[in-house]
């Protein structure tokens, strides 16, 4: 009786772990495999702790829509934040989140009584909610413009931003409806502004998962070869979206959480639930298929290389999107909070469930199989063949992709960056029409009026500032608070809310307005998370690529490695931004893609953006080297850690990156700028870094490397922990 090879030891005898007696006695699973192994052995145990967990936080999903908040793109703790929480209180409400009505006509006058009866209308509707303060009338000569054709009504804010953009939500048709043929209403200001952008980023996110979910399924089809197992990334994908959802909901009673964290949660559960299960089915199929490997045994062989990388590039994930907590801003944190929670659930389930379910199902994971679905199954041919003409022209490649990618970054070097002008609302919206309707009717500026508080006593010299300034157009009347202590003095931008020169002229008054008067107003609300952006990126990039490198140095054991890797992503992020700066700010393809240019690149960019891309680069990463170190591991071989390691990851992370570039640019077709902005910049992020880097550039570095690539020194190596990816 011959004795069976580690590859056919079947689990005839297994133990509570799922782990047989003869397996002990030759290979010995490490704690993932043993966790995979127990998830084999108690399938139903598993399946149904995560059905009680799925659907007990999937009852709070439907909610998230409702109860998520639309503002919070604000500098915690910036001076024009103390400014709308004192205007607020001292000033009826009048802050930046109030609610600007304007009434306008074309065919008279607003003395008319047509009218005068709509803006009573008006007024009369917005005392009806109890988040509105005041009703602040038309004030000739103040909120009635020259012409007599345009006046605004002002509802005071009672309520925190979240409350009063919701407030905006429910007030915008029924205002519009007051209005008829000869005079309009439009629900403008900052909250009209995000309720507008939040409802048609809500449409097109809608509209781009029914183009990403065909098309996703399709990719998996023919990556896979079985529609059985095409299937399993969408499991992942439901159920982390649904866990994250339900999550995002309940913390919204305790955090501001933005509506921006579920469509980024979805985003990211797509993307890390495809990507993982890929790696970990096709890592399975290869050990049960062409290893011929129990199927508990595949599971747990699976685990021990595929699942280490997984919580690798999991761990380097949820590393890079928490350096985002760093700015100082609710809307940030809680869109980096909203993917986390995605990337844990799903980083779960494919650890436990996965392994439970393809235990389970041993052959049938090729159940309603294609022709093709064992081509390459443990090796592609066609990546093994693309590897050794790397090895054998390696400079020839290499220049050639560097070449590639610095061409495509040094656009970067010309990047100007602005918060979100009105551009980004629909133009057919009532904020854009209301916008454009003041901005006509008062001048540029009026749109961005700024809002200067101080004590009584400094008002004449404030006003004399604000009047000598020449980045101010008009200065209002003081208005005194109810204990005449504090005085509110609105001040008219000469310029755009969205130009530069605004920014310049709040520094300035800041700099020149006497120590106890502060600068608020919407315009330097956005001016000052600006540059709350700006002073805080250079600290998350530092963040985000140190301890990336750390995760690297402790998966691969090997310095040179774990750089090659870290570096490889920037190149591969700076050409993305390059290719967004040509299309964004130069409005190159805007015609095709169907947006205007606001003559700059968002200003959460480069540092969200960037923490989003090293994230999903470092996917394709680990899967690439944690391949090559396992084939490094057994034969301490260069040559078979690069073309092995290529040979057996690359389909895995075309494949990956196929799905990934269609979901994104399905983003890059909806209706608002800024996910186009991110569909853009992300799918070509994906795409240069799977093509050039990934399954070019990287493999001729570690060709070039040779053994130094693998090599670690001693003293490092006794303080590292021990991880091998090899069973």
């Amino acid at each position: 009786m011959t004795t069976p090879t580690r590859a056919t030891v079947a689990f005839d005898a297994t133990t509570a772990d799922g782990v047989d007696d003869a397996t002990r006695q030759g290979w010995r699973p490490g704690p993932l495999g043993r966790l995979g192994g127990w998830a084999a052995t108690h399938f139903r145990v598993t399946l149904v702790a995560w059905l009680l967990l799925a659907a007990g936080l999937a009852m709070f999903a439907p909610k998230a829509q409702h109860v998520l908040s639309g503002a919070g793109w604000e500098a915690s703790g910036s001076e024009s934040v103390a400014v709308r929480q004192l205007v607020q209180q001292e000033f009826g409400g009048a802050s930046s989140s109030a609610l600007m009505v304007v009434v306008h006509t074309d065919r008279g006058q607003i003395a008319d009584p047509a009218a005068q009866q709509v803006i009573g209308n008006v007024e009369a509707r917005l005392r009806t909610d109890p988040r509105v303060a005041m009703v602040i009338p038309p004030r000739p000569g103040v909120t009635v413009s020259a012409d007599g054709r345009t006046a605004i009504v002002l509802g005071g804010a009672k309520a925190d931003t979240k409350e009063m953009v919701r407030a905006a939500d429910d007030l915008k048709k029924p205002l519009q409806a007051l209005g008829g043929d000869a005079v309009t209403v439009s629900l403008t200001g900052a909250s009209g502004m995000w309720s507008d952008f939040n409802a048609a980023n809500h449409s097109s996110m809608m509209r781009s998962e029914l183009f990403s979910w065909p098309v996703t399924l399709a990719i998996l089809v023919l990556a896979f070869g079985s529609l059985v197992a095409a299937g399993l990334p969408l499991m992942l994908t439901i159920l982390g979206l649904a866990a994250a959802a339900g999550s995002l909901a309940l913390l919204s009673s305790v955090f501001d959480i933005s509506i921006w964290a579920m469509n980024f949660a979805l985003m990211f559960a797509l993307a890390l639930g495809i990507d993982y299960a890929l790696f970990l089915v096709v890592r399975f199929r290869a050990a049960h298929f062409g290893g011929h490997a129990d199927s508990r045994r595949a599971v747990a062989e699976t685990m021990d290389t595929a699942g280490k990388a997984i919580l690798f590039s999991g761990l380097t994930v949820l590393v890079s999107l928490s350096a985002v907590m760093l700015v100082p801003s609710p809307a940030f944190r809680s869109m980096a909070a909203g993917i986390m929670l995605a990337v844990v659930f799903v980083l779960a389930a494919t650890l436990t469930l996965l392994p439970a379910v393809l235990g389970k199902l041993g052959d049938r994971v090729d159940a309603l199989a294609l022709p093709w679905v064992h081509a390459g199954e443990h090796r592609s041919a066609r990546f093994a063949a693309w590897a050794e003409r790397l090895w054998r022209r390696p400079v020839a490649y290499g220049l050639l992709a560097l070449a590639l990618l610095v061409a495509l970054a040094l656009p970067v070097l010309g990047m100007r960056t602005g918060m979100p002008s009105i551009a980004v609302v629909p133009n057919s919206d009532p904020s854009y029409i209301g916008y454009q309707q003041v901005a006509q009717a008062f001048g540029p500026g009026a749109p961005g009026m700024l809002q200067v508080v101080g004590p009584a006593g400094a008002a004449a010299t404030a006003r004399d500032v604000l009047a000598a300034d020449p980045g101010i157009a008009a200065v209002l009347p003081a208005q005194p608070s109810a204990d005449g202590r504090t005085v509110l003095i609105q001040a008219m931008p000469a310029s755009d809310p969205s130009a530069k020169a605004l920014g310049t002229t709040v520094d300035r008054l800041r700099t020149e307005l006497p120590a106890a008067v502060q600068v608020g107003g919407a315009a330097a609300e956005n001016h000052d998370l600006e540059k709350a952006l700006a002073a805080v990126t250079p600290l998350v990039l530092g963040i985000v690529l140190g301890l990336g490198f750390l995760l690297l140095l402790v998966a691969l054991q090997a310095p040179l490695a774990a750089a090659l890797g870290v570096v490889t992503n920037l190149l591969a992020v700076g050409a993305a931004f390059g290719v967004g700066r040509l299309i964004f700010q130069d409005g190159h393809g805007a015609g095709f893609l169907g947006f205007t240019s606001q003559g700059y690149v968002d200003a959460w960019a480069p540092v969200f953006f960037f923490a989003m891309i090293f994230a999903i680069s470092m996917d394709y990463t680990v899967f690439l080297l944690s391949s090559a170190k396992e084939h490094w591991e057994r034969s301490h071989d260069a040559h078979d850690a690069m073309v092995g390691g290529l040979a057996h990851s690359g389909r895995v992370i075309f494949a990956a990156a196929a799905v990934m570039v269609a979901v994104f640019f399905t983003f890059a077709i909806s209706g608002p700028l800024p996910p186009k902005e991110m569909g853009v910049v992300l799918g070509v992020a994906v795409l240069l870094d799977a093509l050039l880097v990934r399954l070019l550039l990287l493999p001729v570095l570690l060709r070039l490397a040779g053994s130094a690539g693998w090599a670690s020194p001693a003293w490092l190596s006794r303080i590292l922990p021990t991880v091998r990816f090899s069973h």
